[in-house]
């Protein structure tokens, strides 16, 4: 007998096995613009119009990062996936879009059913809150690329904006107010600095501390929160100028990219609560404020510019949306992008 492609380390018959697997949590995302069904060489995703003079579609990719590492170690994989779908949708949001669907990839050394319908579980979870659908994907199985207990994760979402509508921050102005978002924890940005401190300084992550309630591990595999809907009912009722998803580069970089040019966000220390992990973070490693803040989002995920008259209602709104809003600054004359007051 010749060789097999099995021979090779890839095992066709382990993939058949997890798509049966996954199908029934791609099929929980569906909705009445997807048409057909799992298992086509592309998805298909039908527009309704009716709202919508002048679409215009948007579309966001991204991965999970080296906190897959964590996944790995602890051998968890049903909430990596909602990270992934959270790091695009909330990109996408951004411009005020709605997503409509989203695609994953999945690459491993040796494709395991089992972890890979639990990842997929995930990602459909986070579709489901962030109301689009998951229409397709793919799953590589690559020996002696990836080691065989290892994967990376990748996604896309595609939204849909009236082109009128689309939030742009060129409508902020001097004097307009700064909406926190509060973030779940660590999200998914930072970590190869958190695996330093964590593991191989120390191996910290089965520490439990009260302040957490939970071991160091179980807090940061919290996902990543997904916004889309309190902010999409909040441009709905308010006039939001400018949308920043803190996100790699933290505040000092993601806050600006919403700024015309000449404006800076003075952010004020002590307006929000900054979650525990990152008081942590920050005393294992000694470091400085200003790193902080341009490495992770410290307790705040996404943050909206809008007039001060608006600025209570945005607040009421979130807050009753279940999580944590807060005004931590306002929009001044500058060229600093960022700058922090007592």
């Amino acid at each position: 007998m010749g060789y097999t492609y099995k021979d090779s380390g890839v095992d066709v018959e382990a993939g058949y096995r997890a798509v049966r697997l996954m199908k029934e949590h791609i099929e929980r995302t569906h909705n009445k613009n997807v048409i057909g069904g799992i298992g086509k060489f592309a998805g298909l995703y039908s527009l309704d119009m009716e709202e919508i003079s002048q679409p215009v579609l948007v579309a966001g990719t991204d991965g999970v990062g080296t906190k897959l590492q964590l996944a790995f170690i602890m051998d968890k994989h049903d909430t990596v996936g909602q990270d992934c779908v959270a790091m695009c949708v909330n990109d996408v949001i951004c411009q005020g879009a709605k997503p409509l669907f989203f695609l994953d990839y999945i690459a491993t050394g040796k494709l395991e059913p089992e972890k890979v319908a639990m990842i997929v579980k995930g990602i459909a979870d986070g579709c489901l809150e962030a109301g689009c659908a998951l229409i397709g994907g793919e799953t590589a199985e690559m020996p002696g690329f990836y080691r065989e207990n290892e994967y990376d994760l990748a996604g896309y979402a595609v939204g849909i904006v009236e082109r009128q509508k689309i939030i742009d921050g060129s409508a902020v102005v001097e004097g307009d107010i700064l909406v926190g978002l509060g973030s779940s924890g660590v999200h998914s940005n930072g970590y190869s600095l958190i695996r330093k401190l964590v593991l191989q300084d120390n191996d910290r992550i089965n520490e439990r501390y009260e302040s957490l309630g939970c071991t160091v591990g179980e807090e940061l595999l919290k996902p990543t929160r997904i916004y889309v809907k309190g902010v999409l009912k909040a441009v709905g009722r308010y006039n939001v100028k400018g949308i920043a998803h803190i996100t790699g580069g933290g505040f000092i970089e993601n806050i600006p990219r919403m700024l015309p040019e000449g404006l800076t966000a003075e952010i004020r220390m002590g307006s929000w609560p900054v979650l525990p992990i990152f008081t942590l973070l920050k005393e294992w490693g000694n470091i400085e404020d200003r790193e902080m803040f341009n490495t992770f989002n410290m307790g705040i995920g996404m943050v909206l510019a809008c007039s001060p008259d608006h600025a209570e209602g945005i607040l009421d709104l979130f807050c009753q949306e279940g999580y944590g809003a807060y005004i931590i600054g306002k929009v001044v004359q500058g060229s600093q992008g960022v700058v922090f007051v007592p």
